[in-house]
């Protein structure tokens, strides 16, 4: 299986684990998924993640995060910029998402940062994705 968008890739396992109500998802890691779950953990998403080698490029296990009555905290979750088709977007243009209730995630030059880190530091970028 060619990995074309290791992003989309994450978050379809994170949906799909949500869904199932699983109370952990394994993804393969990178510098970038590390930056988006712990942005993720930050923001109450998730409840915590976990690095661990497997003398390839580590696994990271992202543990779900659920509501007393068993719902996903993550409503929903949507890959903006695309391998196919960047989304760029300038420090006053950066989306709100959900009216506020979401979370934009953009790489920037300083990392990847949420839409109001982003805009506090007045830093614009690739918009990854909206989690809500």
């Amino acid at each position: 299986m060619s990995m074309t968008d290791p992003i989309a890739d994450l978050l379809t396992r994170i949906r799909n684990a949500n869904t199932a109500k699983h109370e952990w998802v394994d993804i393969p890691s990178s510098k970038m998924k590390l930056e988006i779950v712990k942005i993720m953990k930050e923001e109450g998403f998730i409840k915590d993640y976990k690095l661990s080698q497997d003398n390839k490029q580590g696994i990271l296990r992202v543990y779900l995060r659920y509501t007393s009555r068993e719902e996903p905290v993550i409503a929903g979750l949507r890959r903006i910029s695309k391998p196919g088709r960047r989304i760029y977007v300038g420090s006053d243009e950066i989306p709100q998402v959900m009216g506020g209730v979401g979370i934009a995630l953009l790489s920037t030059p300083r990392g990847i940062l949420t839409d109001l880190k982003a805009k506090k530091e007045k830093v614009g970028g690739e918009v990854v994705c909206y989690v809500w």
